[in-house]
């Protein structure tokens, strides 16, 4: 069985790099971990900007835009 989520660049590209730099993975026991790891790989192959040079920029960029949709 598998699901699919539909997510924007923005809303992809921040959620990668939470799970990529594993801050989440200190405080989660490892059924909760392998299920982030398995996001994470996921997001992986389909982004193209963390293989980007201007990679920080992106992010910067659509960490304001979540913040301009969704607010703080």
């Amino acid at each position: 069985m598998g699901i699919q989520i539909e997510l924007a660049d923005d809303e992809a590209l921040v959620l990668f790099e939470l799970l990529a730099t594993g801050k989440l993975c200190d405080s989660v026991d490892a059924p909760e971990r392998n299920a982030l790891w398995a996001l994470e790989a996921i997001l992986q192959k389909q982004l193209i900007a963390p293989f980007s040079e201007n990679y920080s920029s992106l992010l910067e960029q659509a960490r304001s835009s979540l913040v301009v949709r969704y607010g703080n």
